[in-house]
Protein backbone atom coordinates (compact mmCIF):
# COMPACT_ATOMS: atom_id res chain seq x y z
CA UNK A 1 0.00 0.00 0.00
CA UNK A 2 2.78 2.57 1.06
CA UNK A 3 4.70 1.41 -2.17
CA UNK A 4 1.83 2.33 -4.24
CA UNK A 5 1.32 5.62 -2.80
CA UNK A 6 4.50 6.81 -3.32
CA UNK A 7 5.03 5.39 -6.77
CA UNK A 8 2.02 7.91 -7.40
CA UNK A 9 3.70 10.62 -6.44
CA UNK A 10 7.29 9.89 -8.20
CA UNK A 11 6.17 8.97 -11.65
CA UNK A 12 3.31 9.49 -14.23
CA UNK A 13 2.52 5.50 -14.39
CA UNK A 14 -1.28 4.60 -12.71
CA UNK A 15 -1.96 1.95 -10.27
CA UNK A 16 -3.14 -0.81 -13.36
CA UNK A 17 -6.51 -2.42 -11.77
CA UNK A 18 -7.99 -5.73 -12.38
CA UNK A 19 -11.50 -6.21 -11.82
CA UNK A 20 -12.55 -8.24 -8.88
CA UNK A 21 -14.48 -10.63 -10.49
CA UNK A 22 -12.02 -11.36 -13.50
CA UNK A 23 -9.24 -12.29 -10.17
CA UNK A 24 -12.46 -14.76 -8.81
CA UNK A 25 -13.31 -15.91 -12.17
CA UNK A 26 -9.63 -17.10 -13.36
CA UNK A 27 -8.87 -18.18 -9.63
CA UNK A 28 -12.17 -20.75 -9.22
CA UNK A 29 -11.25 -22.04 -12.69
CA UNK A 30 -7.60 -22.62 -12.08
CA UNK A 31 -8.78 -24.56 -8.51
CA UNK A 32 -11.77 -26.29 -10.57
CA UNK A 33 -9.09 -27.65 -13.35
CA UNK A 34 -6.59 -28.79 -11.31
CA UNK A 35 -9.27 -30.61 -9.06
CA UNK A 36 -10.34 -32.62 -11.88
CA UNK A 37 -6.47 -33.36 -12.87
CA UNK A 38 -6.28 -34.74 -9.10
CA UNK A 39 -9.75 -36.64 -9.47
CA UNK A 40 -8.69 -38.38 -12.67
CA UNK A 41 -5.39 -39.58 -11.35
CA UNK A 42 -7.15 -41.14 -8.28
CA UNK A 43 -10.14 -42.53 -10.19
CA UNK A 44 -7.96 -43.99 -13.18
CA UNK A 45 -5.15 -46.64 -12.23
CA UNK A 46 -3.52 -47.04 -15.04
CA UNK A 47 -2.32 -42.93 -14.03
CA UNK A 48 -0.95 -44.44 -10.65
CA UNK A 49 2.72 -43.66 -12.05
CA UNK A 50 5.62 -41.91 -10.59
CA UNK A 51 4.95 -39.18 -13.34
CA UNK A 52 1.23 -38.93 -12.86
CA UNK A 53 1.83 -38.36 -9.17
CA UNK A 54 4.36 -35.46 -10.08
CA UNK A 55 1.83 -33.95 -12.16
CA UNK A 56 -0.27 -34.02 -9.31
CA UNK A 57 1.69 -32.43 -7.31
CA UNK A 58 2.14 -29.47 -9.63
CA UNK A 59 -1.53 -29.12 -9.64
CA UNK A 60 -1.65 -29.16 -6.06
CA UNK A 61 0.84 -26.18 -6.47
CA UNK A 62 -0.97 -24.49 -8.96
CA UNK A 63 -4.70 -24.73 -6.74
CA UNK A 64 -2.57 -23.33 -4.04
CA UNK A 65 -1.54 -20.55 -5.96
CA UNK A 66 -5.35 -19.38 -6.96
CA UNK A 67 -6.63 -20.32 -3.96
CA UNK A 68 -3.62 -17.39 -2.38
CA UNK A 69 -5.08 -14.98 -4.51
CA UNK A 70 -8.75 -15.55 -4.36
CA UNK A 71 -8.43 -15.28 -0.12
CA UNK A 72 -6.01 -12.08 -0.62
CA UNK A 73 -8.94 -10.55 -2.59
CA UNK A 74 -11.53 -11.74 0.30
CA UNK A 75 -9.72 -9.83 2.57
CA UNK A 76 -9.06 -6.88 0.72
CA UNK A 77 -12.91 -6.43 0.13
CA UNK A 78 -13.85 -7.15 3.62
CA UNK A 79 -10.78 -4.20 4.55
CA UNK A 80 -12.38 -1.90 2.46
CA UNK A 81 -16.03 -2.30 3.64
CA UNK A 82 -14.84 -2.02 7.37
CA UNK A 83 -14.92 -5.60 8.73
CA UNK A 84 -11.14 -5.90 8.97
CA UNK A 85 -7.97 -3.03 9.71
CA UNK A 86 -4.79 -3.43 7.33
CA UNK A 87 -2.23 -3.59 10.54
CA UNK A 88 -4.18 -5.68 13.37
CA UNK A 89 -3.03 -8.08 15.14
CA UNK A 90 -5.28 -10.70 13.72
CA UNK A 91 -5.22 -9.07 10.27
CA UNK A 92 -1.52 -9.40 10.38
CA UNK A 93 -1.18 -13.01 11.04
CA UNK A 94 -3.77 -13.41 8.24
CA UNK A 95 -1.59 -12.01 5.63
CA UNK A 96 1.51 -14.20 7.27
CA UNK A 97 -0.97 -17.06 6.79
CA UNK A 98 -1.76 -15.97 3.32
CA UNK A 99 2.05 -15.05 2.24
CA UNK A 100 3.33 -18.67 3.32
CA UNK A 101 0.25 -20.22 1.05
CA UNK A 102 1.79 -17.98 -2.08
CA UNK A 103 5.53 -18.88 -1.20
CA UNK A 104 4.43 -22.51 -0.35
CA UNK A 105 2.66 -22.50 -3.95
CA UNK A 106 5.56 -20.88 -5.52
CA UNK A 107 8.53 -23.36 -3.70
CA UNK A 108 5.61 -26.57 -4.53
CA UNK A 109 5.96 -25.59 -8.43
CA UNK A 110 9.60 -25.14 -8.79
CA UNK A 111 10.34 -28.35 -6.96
CA UNK A 112 7.79 -30.22 -8.56
CA UNK A 113 8.70 -29.18 -12.24
CA UNK A 114 12.69 -30.54 -11.10
CA UNK A 115 11.02 -33.47 -9.76
CA UNK A 116 9.21 -33.93 -13.53
CA UNK A 117 12.60 -32.82 -15.18
CA UNK A 118 14.47 -35.53 -12.97
CA UNK A 119 11.87 -38.34 -13.83
CA UNK A 120 11.80 -37.75 -17.52
CA UNK A 121 15.54 -38.06 -17.46
CA UNK A 122 15.80 -41.47 -15.87
CA UNK A 123 13.09 -42.06 -18.61
CA UNK A 124 15.01 -41.27 -21.72
CA UNK A 125 18.76 -41.97 -20.30
CA UNK A 126 17.91 -45.40 -17.84
CA UNK A 127 14.83 -46.83 -19.77
CA UNK A 128 15.35 -50.61 -19.16
CA UNK A 129 16.08 -49.82 -15.07
CA UNK A 130 13.38 -47.00 -14.70
CA UNK A 131 10.92 -48.95 -12.98
CA UNK A 132 13.77 -49.85 -10.47
CA UNK A 133 15.10 -46.79 -10.02
CA UNK A 134 11.51 -44.83 -9.82
CA UNK A 135 9.46 -46.97 -7.84
CA UNK A 136 6.63 -46.00 -6.60
CA UNK A 137 7.49 -46.22 -3.32
CA UNK A 138 10.35 -43.67 -3.99
CA UNK A 139 8.21 -41.13 -5.20
CA UNK A 140 5.94 -40.88 -2.71
CA UNK A 141 9.35 -40.94 -0.70
CA UNK A 142 10.53 -37.73 -2.53
CA UNK A 143 6.81 -35.94 -2.55
CA UNK A 144 6.83 -35.94 0.62
CA UNK A 145 10.37 -34.40 1.30
CA UNK A 146 9.95 -31.95 -1.34
CA UNK A 147 6.65 -30.46 0.44
CA UNK A 148 8.25 -30.85 4.35
CA UNK A 149 10.91 -28.81 2.55
CA UNK A 150 8.46 -25.69 1.08
CA UNK A 151 6.61 -26.38 4.29
CA UNK A 152 9.25 -25.50 6.67
CA UNK A 153 11.09 -23.01 3.89
CA UNK A 154 7.45 -20.57 3.20
CA UNK A 155 6.75 -20.15 7.24
CA UNK A 156 10.29 -19.06 7.82
CA UNK A 157 10.51 -17.11 4.99
CA UNK A 158 6.80 -15.41 5.93
CA UNK A 159 7.65 -14.47 9.14
CA UNK A 160 10.82 -13.01 8.12
CA UNK A 161 10.01 -11.42 4.66
CA UNK A 162 11.37 -8.05 6.03
CA UNK A 163 14.68 -9.06 6.59
CA UNK A 164 17.34 -8.74 3.61
CA UNK A 165 18.64 -12.06 4.08
CA UNK A 166 15.33 -13.93 3.67
CA UNK A 167 14.18 -12.04 0.57
CA UNK A 168 17.52 -12.50 -1.57
CA UNK A 169 18.08 -16.44 -0.99
CA UNK A 170 14.29 -16.96 -2.11
CA UNK A 171 14.57 -14.64 -5.51
CA UNK A 172 18.30 -16.72 -5.70
CA UNK A 173 16.37 -19.84 -5.41
CA UNK A 174 13.78 -18.94 -8.43
CA UNK A 175 16.37 -18.74 -11.69
CA UNK A 176 19.09 -21.14 -9.54
CA UNK A 177 16.60 -23.72 -10.36
CA UNK A 178 15.28 -22.66 -13.30
CA UNK A 179 18.45 -22.70 -14.57
CA UNK A 180 19.38 -26.11 -13.51
CA UNK A 181 16.05 -27.67 -14.99
CA UNK A 182 17.18 -25.73 -18.11
CA UNK A 183 20.26 -27.42 -17.96
CA UNK A 184 18.96 -30.68 -17.46
CA UNK A 185 16.53 -30.94 -20.37
CA UNK A 186 19.06 -29.50 -22.60
CA UNK A 187 21.20 -32.77 -22.10
CA UNK A 188 18.16 -34.67 -22.71
CA UNK A 189 17.71 -32.87 -26.26
CA UNK A 190 21.60 -33.30 -27.09
CA UNK A 191 21.88 -36.81 -26.01
CA UNK A 192 19.01 -38.29 -26.61
CA UNK A 193 19.47 -39.18 -30.28
CA UNK A 194 22.78 -40.73 -29.44
CA UNK A 195 21.01 -42.69 -26.91
CA UNK A 196 18.50 -43.58 -29.23
CA UNK A 197 20.82 -45.25 -31.51
CA UNK A 198 22.34 -46.80 -28.63
CA UNK A 199 18.80 -49.08 -27.98
CA UNK A 200 17.67 -49.00 -31.77
CA UNK A 201 17.55 -52.54 -31.98
CA UNK A 202 15.45 -53.01 -28.99
CA UNK A 203 11.35 -53.92 -30.73
CA UNK A 204 9.80 -51.33 -28.90
CA UNK A 205 12.49 -48.79 -28.25
CA UNK A 206 11.45 -46.36 -31.24
CA UNK A 207 7.82 -45.88 -29.42
CA UNK A 208 9.10 -45.41 -26.18
CA UNK A 209 11.70 -43.39 -27.25
CA UNK A 210 8.82 -41.49 -29.19
CA UNK A 211 7.09 -41.14 -25.72
CA UNK A 212 9.42 -39.78 -23.75
CA UNK A 213 10.98 -37.60 -25.98
CA UNK A 214 7.42 -36.38 -26.13
CA UNK A 215 7.41 -36.36 -22.50
CA UNK A 216 10.55 -33.80 -22.58
CA UNK A 217 8.75 -31.64 -25.08
CA UNK A 218 5.72 -31.73 -22.41
CA UNK A 219 8.19 -31.01 -19.81
CA UNK A 220 9.31 -27.72 -21.96
CA UNK A 221 6.35 -26.30 -22.37
CA UNK A 222 5.87 -26.29 -18.66
CA UNK A 223 8.86 -24.80 -18.21
CA UNK A 224 8.06 -21.88 -20.43
CA UNK A 225 5.15 -21.68 -19.05
CA UNK A 226 5.90 -21.37 -15.29
CA UNK A 227 8.34 -18.63 -16.41
CA UNK A 228 6.02 -16.72 -18.51
CA UNK A 229 3.63 -16.24 -15.19
CA UNK A 230 5.58 -16.11 -12.26
CA UNK A 231 8.62 -14.08 -13.26
CA UNK A 232 7.24 -11.15 -13.41
CA UNK A 233 6.05 -11.44 -9.68
CA UNK A 234 9.55 -12.12 -8.31
CA UNK A 235 10.50 -9.34 -10.54
CA UNK A 236 7.91 -6.87 -8.73
CA UNK A 237 9.26 -8.48 -5.15
CA UNK A 238 12.97 -7.70 -5.91
CA UNK A 239 12.05 -4.48 -6.92
CA UNK A 240 9.94 -3.47 -4.31
CA UNK A 241 12.73 -4.80 -1.56
CA UNK A 242 15.62 -2.89 -3.06
CA UNK A 243 14.53 0.31 -5.34
CA UNK A 244 10.86 1.17 -4.18
CA UNK A 245 11.81 4.91 -4.54
CA UNK A 246 12.97 4.65 -7.88
CA UNK A 247 10.94 6.53 -11.08
CA UNK A 248 11.01 3.57 -12.94
CA UNK A 249 10.84 0.28 -10.34
CA UNK A 250 7.48 2.48 -9.10
CA UNK A 251 6.26 1.91 -12.85
CA UNK A 252 6.48 -1.35 -13.12
CA UNK A 253 4.77 -1.92 -9.85
CA UNK A 254 2.06 -0.41 -10.60
CA UNK A 255 0.83 -3.43 -13.03
CA UNK A 256 0.90 -5.82 -9.68
CA UNK A 257 -2.75 -6.60 -10.37
CA UNK A 258 -1.78 -8.13 -14.01
CA UNK A 259 1.42 -9.89 -12.60
CA UNK A 260 -0.89 -11.67 -9.89
CA UNK A 261 -3.22 -12.60 -12.62
CA UNK A 262 -0.17 -13.94 -14.67
CA UNK A 263 -0.20 -16.41 -11.36
CA UNK A 264 -3.37 -17.48 -11.45
CA UNK A 265 -3.66 -18.15 -15.72
CA UNK A 266 -0.65 -20.61 -14.85
CA UNK A 267 -2.94 -22.73 -12.53
CA UNK A 268 -5.68 -22.85 -15.64
CA UNK A 269 -2.89 -23.47 -18.43
CA UNK A 270 -0.68 -26.13 -16.48
CA UNK A 271 -4.10 -28.80 -16.51
CA UNK A 272 -4.60 -27.97 -20.68
CA UNK A 273 -1.49 -28.87 -21.11
CA UNK A 274 -2.03 -32.34 -19.20
CA UNK A 275 -5.10 -32.94 -21.14
CA UNK A 276 -3.71 -31.96 -24.51
CA UNK A 277 -0.57 -33.74 -24.09
CA UNK A 278 -1.73 -37.20 -22.32
CA UNK A 279 -4.32 -39.50 -24.41
CA UNK A 280 -4.85 -41.43 -20.83
CA UNK A 281 -6.24 -38.40 -19.48
CA UNK A 282 -8.15 -37.11 -22.27
CA UNK A 283 -9.61 -41.00 -22.21
CA UNK A 284 -10.14 -40.50 -18.15
CA UNK A 285 -12.06 -37.04 -18.74
CA UNK A 286 -14.18 -38.35 -21.67
CA UNK A 287 -15.03 -41.26 -19.19
CA UNK A 288 -15.95 -39.09 -16.53
CA UNK A 289 -18.01 -36.32 -18.42
CA UNK A 290 -19.85 -38.74 -20.34
CA UNK A 291 -20.22 -41.76 -18.00
CA UNK A 292 -18.99 -44.24 -20.35
CA UNK A 293 -17.78 -47.27 -19.85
Amino acid sequence: ENISDFSLNVTDCTQVVVPEEVFFTVAAAGILENLLILIAVVRNKNLHLPMYFFICSLAISDMLGSLYKTLENIFIILCKMGYLTRHGDFEKKLDDAMDSMFILSLLGSIFSLLAIAADRYITIFYALRYHNIMTLRRALVILAIIWTFCAGSSIAIALFSYEAATVIPFTILFPLMMFFILCLYVHMFLLARSHAKMIASLPTSTVHQRTNMKGAITLTIFLGVFLCCWAPFVLHILLARFCPHNPYCACYMSIFHVNGTLIMCNAIIDPMIFAFRSPELRSTFRKMFCCSR
